[in-house]
């Protein structure tokens, strides 16, 4: 052989190719050789999962009182017949009736309202026709409802009314106006 050709590093360098060669994963069955796996892998609990760490037994946790998520305000309004009176009395709607604000009004409407009080607003949706709610939901076209103000539906869907909940968790803040929007306008041709 060459005068170059040097057996022991020769050796070593096939032995260390060979050991990165094994610690690599080309089947994706074995994962092959980690340092610091702990860094790799969490070991996070899942939202919902339970967790012996803490005394009820569960991951997720409720926020401090008085926390408030971002880009929220809190409501100032309370869930009562005087709360809607004064929500509609103070809250304006900032929404203008352009066509993307109607049609994501319209597409919220249909999700989150059209079941119970129907396509076109008059209370009939398939919850109550079907039979399978039995109370009449509000006709959102008759001329009583008309006349309220663009407040208190917002305070309806942020609170809830009467045997309706509220929606808050559901529907963001400004999408509440474009379905009061919608409700103005093309339901009730204000």
């Amino acid at each position: 052989m060459g005068k170059h050709f040097n057996t022991p590093r020769f050796t070593l360098l096939a032995l260390a190719l060979m050991l990165v060669v094994a610690g690599c994963d080309r089947t994706r069955n074995q994962k092959g050789f980690e340092y610091f796996p702990d860094m790799a892998h969490s070991l996070a609990y899942e939202t919902y999962a339970p967790n012996p760490n803490f005394d009820n037994g569960s991951t997720m946790r409720t926020p401090p009182e008085g926390t408030v998520p971002r880009g929220y305000l809190p409501y100032p309004y309370p869930a009562t017949i005087d709360g809607r009176t004064q929500a509609g009395l103070e809250l304006k709607n900032p929404m203008e009736a352009i066509p993307a604000v109607l049609e994501r009004g319209k597409s919220l409407y249909t999700v989150y309202c059209g079941a119970c009080h129907g396509v076109a607003g008059d209370g009939k949706g398939a919850l109550f026709t079907s039979g399978k709610y039995p109370i009449p939901p509000r006709s959102f076209v008759t001329d009583e409802f008309k006349a309220r103000p663009s407040g208190e539906i917002y305070h309806a869907i942020t609170q809830g009314f009467g045997v309706m909940g509220s929606h808050a968790a559901q529907v963001k803040p400004e999408d509440r106006w474009k379905i009061v929007t919608y409700i103005e306008k093309e339901l009730q041709g204000k």
